[in-house]
Order: structure tokens, then sequence, then C-alpha cells
């Protein structure tokens, strides 16, 4: 499944980036997600809501955001359908996806992004993140500080959090989108053909633009998190690449330094 190609003016007045929020039954959170969104400086931002047919407020909410560019409220077969369907309808010449429980840090964070894809050899950027309360995001749990990126960082179970990471369309032109055998894993198997499959141009900011909320769906019960890491294996094999063998080891075992952090 590969992306159609878009055309766009390539010039910095132009480059328009597309934000993808996938939701279900979002109404408790999905409003901050927006708002974070709404009140950014940079002006040219296309708003993309995926929704999964929520039953709750949650579209309703939606609707009263006029800056939203489109609302798509289908059945879908999980957060990564979704995703798929922002990444086909998406008109951006740079690519960001923000969940409904995420919000980003102040106002300044896509004229950030912006101004990182104003040279045109970058092709990827991430940042740091930080895990919050999900009744109150100003409380932090966990700081995810990414670090800069090498080629092997992904064999000393490195990764970049993936609601920091924003990708040129021709990023996904190439590598294709979320691969949806993979039910928790597939951001993070995607994040394996960009960073270490293909030799992309990627470029860190050391500060963090993302508040997630605990309890989210990437935050899920400790038996859901050892399925995941069968997937996280399966990602490396489906992609012809061999971690080594404390690679899949190493990945839950930096989680917990964040939490010292």
């Amino acid at each position: 499944m590969y992306l159609k190609i878009v055309l766009w003016k390539d010039n910095d007045a132009d480059m328009k980036i597309s934000i993808i929020t996938a939701s279900f039954n979002s109404s408790k959170t999905i409003r901050d997600t927006l708002e974070s969104v709404k009140n950014q400086k940079y002006v040219n931002v296309e708003h993309l809501v995926i929704d999964g047919l929520s039953t709750d407020n949650t579209l309703k909410i939606v609707n009263q955001y006029t800056n939203v560019a489109r609302v798509i409220s289908e059945k879908d077969n999980g957060i990564y359908d979704a995703m798929n369907k922002g990444l086909q309808s998406a008109t951006g010449e740079i690519i960001g996806i923000l969940n409904s429980d995420d919000i980003y840090v102040d106002n300044n964070v896509l004229q950030e992004i912006a101004d990182v894809f104003r040279d045109q050899t970058v092709d990827a950027c991430y940042a740091d993140l930080q895990y919050v309360e999900e009744t109150d995001t100003n409380k932090l749990v966990r700081n995810w500080k990414s670090g800069t990126f090498q080629k092997s960082s992904f064999l000393y179970g490195w990764m970049p959090p993936h609601p920091t990471l924003f990708l040129r369309r021709r990023v996904y032109d190439k590598v294709g989108v979320f691969n949806l055998a993979l039910k928790s894993a597939a951001d993070y198997e995607l994040m394996l053909r960009v960073f270490v499959k293909h030799d992309f141009n990627i470029h860190y900011i050391p500060r963090v633009i993302v508040k997630m909320r605990m309890g989210g769906a990437s935050n899920a019960s400790f038996k859901k998190r050892i399925y995941a890491n069968k997937e996280d294996r399966m990602a490396w094999k489906i992609n012809n690449l061999k971690p080594y063998f404390f690679t899949l080891y190493l990945k839950p075992i930096r989680k917990i330094f964040q939490f010292i952090n």
C-alpha cells in the first residue's frame, strides 16, 4: 500500500504541514489535542481527524473546530488503519501524527518543524516526549529524551517517540505506510524502514515537543507489552534485518530509565 503522489509548490511560503489525529470515543481528551493544533503559530497546517465511528461526543467536539480540514468517521481495523487513511488523505509536504490523547507542549512546535524542513535535504525529524498523568497534563510521569540517532541505535533498543516524528511525503512514497499485520508494533516497524533500512537524512530536535497521556493505546497492560515485544521481533524479520540477541531486551529496559530521568 503506497501513497498517491500529490503535487505541491516546493518553497517556504507554501510548505504545508499535515497533522493526522486518529480517534475513537475520545471525548475526554480530544479537545486538548484540537486546541494544541489550532493554537500553533505556524498557519499552513492541514489537520485531519480520522475517527472510528465514535459513539460518545467525540465528533460533536471535533465539528466545533473550523480549522479541521477534514473529518472521516467510519469503521476501521484499528489505530494504524486510521493512520493509513489519514496518510492517504493528507496533502501536505510534511506529515505528522498527533493522537487524540496527545498535545503539543507549546504554540511554537510546528513553526520549529517547518524551520527544520526548510533544509530541503532533511527527510525526517523527531524530538523528545513527556508522558503525563491522564487527568493532569502538568504532572510528569516519564521523560523520553531521545538523543541523537546513529545507524546502529536500533540495535541497542533505541527508538524515537512516534508522536514526535515528522516525515516528508517522499519518505512515505518510498517506504510505504503502516503494516496492518502488526497490531501494536506497526509504528516500530515503520521506523525500522525509515531509520535502518534506508539512508534518509534525519534531524533531531533536542527538546520536548509532545506530551502524551498515560493510559493511551500505546500504554497498555504488561501482558500486551509482552505481545508487543514479540511483534518487535517480527518487525525485524519481515524487513530482513537482524537484531542482536539482546536488542529486544534492551528496548523495554530503556523505558525504566525514562521513569528515573
